[in-house]
């Protein structure tokens, strides 16, 4: 479930619009506005600003909020402000200009948007870098990881909840075979990562709890130092139970010595309006210490308003 909240009556479009102009004019930035605006507003509305805003005042709102803003808060406000399909496409595309994640990201939008939304992101990523995701997922790695992103970023899966058990069956004993031999960049393994319904999936993981007395991940343990594991683990819980996942990426970059705020801003702008809640919850549960609680200790500012907002824990 999402945390955002909006009110029950919004401003219209154009009230919104100038409201942030407002906030720009003047001797400062009027950050409790902006967040006050776009924190409380979903996809759509946000979407509909943005063309209000360059109709009245012939800029994009997001240069606008570029100009203004600074830091940890600009990133979090303008990776919200963006439409989802855009923002998929420009994280995506800041990943394969780095190395460190940088995989983990991009499987990670594969893993967890719907065919229809990663088909969107593709086509963002098209008409804003006048080349393919695909294209620049394939420059980007090599070997093993190449191997197993390329086919995940251009998948196109169904979506429905219909499951062909026979086939469950005989792809859970080929996949137990193909760890048994460590064989665990075989084209079959990644064919059926890559392409198979999430429902089947989880029912060929299912299948394989209850053959062998154990979630496939335990005999995915391996050498913690193995880099193609740790992606490939990550990757059957994406497809599985993503918000053990999230759990994990908010974990880590709350509780390492420094935040990592990078980790911190992209799971909550992106799952904000998905399913932020439930992976709270799974927070909690693991840390014993409400998520709103974890960020308002290693954050500040605006930027942690600005996250609590999104939380749906901000006096709005």
């Amino acid at each position: 479930m999402a945390t955002l909240k909006v009110p029950a009556v919004v401003p219209s479009p154009s009230e919104d619009a100038e409201q942030l102009r407002t906030a720009f004019e003047g001797w400062g930035t009027n950050e409790h506005l902006i967040i006050s605006i776009l924190g409380h507003r979903n996809a759509a509305q946000r979407k509909q600003i943005r063309e209000i805003y360059h109709e009245l005042h012939g800029q994009d709102l997001l240069k606008a909020l570029d100009k203004e803003l600074s830091n940890d808060f600009e990133r979090a406000i303008l990776l919200w402000t963006h439409e989802p399909a855009e923002r998929d496409a420009y994280l995506a595309n800041e990943a394969t200009k780095r190395w460190t994640s940088s995989n983990q990201v991009l499987m990670e939008i594969a893993c967890t948007r719907t065919s229809d939304q990663l088909l969107h992101a593709r086509q963002a990523y098209h008409a804003r870098y006048k080349k393919s995701l695909e294209e620049d997922v394939a420059h980007h790695t090599t070997g093993d990881f190449r191997k197993l992103l390329v086919p995940l970023v251009t998948s196109y899966r169904y979506e429905g909840p219909e499951v062909n058990m026979t086939l469950a069956k005989q792809e859970c004993k080929l996949i137990h075979e193909k760890i048994k031999d460590k064989h665990y960049s075989d084209e079959d393994v990644i064919r059926i990562l890559s392409t198979r319904s999430k429902a089947q999936i989880n029912a060929t993981f299912n299948h394989y709890q209850d053959e062998h007395g154990h979630e496939i991940l335990k005999d995915l343990g391996g050498d913690s130092d193995d880099e193609f594991l740790a992606l490939l683990r990550s990757t059957i819980e994406c497809l599985t139970r993503p918000e053990l996942y999230f759990e994990k990426v908010l974990r880590s970059a709350i509780n390492k010595r420094g935040t990592d705020e990078g980790d911190l801003t992209r799971v909550v702008t992106t799952r904000a309006e998905i399913d932020l809640q439930v992976i709270g919850e799974e927070y909690q549960r693991r840390n014993s210490v409400p998520l709103a609680k974890a960020i308002t200790k290693d954050t500040h500012g605006d930027y942690e308003k600005m996250l609590l907002a999104l939380l749906g824990e901000d006096d709005a």
